[in-house]
């Protein structure tokens, strides 16, 4: 294979592995896996969750976070994440990856409704929705977080101008 095979291969791998990375979010916050977590996230990962919500330095105190008897409690309530598909800005062994992220939680004050071949539910209501600016490297040919920033869309200008950061750094990188 020539060498522009090769580092396209690579490209769409990483992109794969990076789309599995960020995928594999919700499932271990709602389930709490905090192995999980502690094994995606660098030794001295960041979790920030903006300036109205704590959040944690250091893969031990990350995995920890989601084993919080409130998150628990928020896990027992219905929660969900649901995330949005990343926009990723590969650069070798790091990348920077921009996404929405809504969480939802059981509208247990809900009208309960009847919906065809579902059976009825109070539904389901969102709770917020934040954007997300992840900090990539590759360790030891595994993609970890660095960094991991949220904020939620507010109306602020803080969210937007995270967005604008992602989108402009893949404009930068397809040029």
């Amino acid at each position: 294979m020539t060498d522009e095979i090769v580092q396209r291969l690579q490209r769409i791998e990483d992109t794969l592995a990076i789309y599995e990375l960020i995928a594999s979010h919700p499932p271990s916050a709602d389930t709490a896996l905090a192995d999980y977590t502690a094994s995606i996230y660098m030794p001295d990962g960041i979790f920030d969750r903006g300036e109205s919500l704590d959040g944690a330095q250091g893969v031990e105190a990350i995995a920890a976070f989601i084993l919080r008897p409130e998150h628990e409690e928020a896990i027992r309530g219905g929660l969900a994440h649901f995330a949005g598909l990343p926009l990723i800005d590969l650069r070798g062994d790091s990348a920077i990856v921009t996404s929405y992220l809504q969480i939802i939680m059981l509208d247990k004050q809900g009208e309960r409704r009847e919906l065809a071949n579902h059976g009825a539910s109070t539904g389901y209501r969102i709770h917020r929705v934040v954007v997300n600016r992840w900090l990539l490297e590759r360790h030891t040919g595994r993609w970890k977080i660095r960094s991991r920033t949220l904020l939620p869309v507010d109306g602020s200008d803080a969210p937007r101008q995270l967005l604008a950061r992602g989108l402009s750094s893949v404009l930068k990188s397809q040029n």
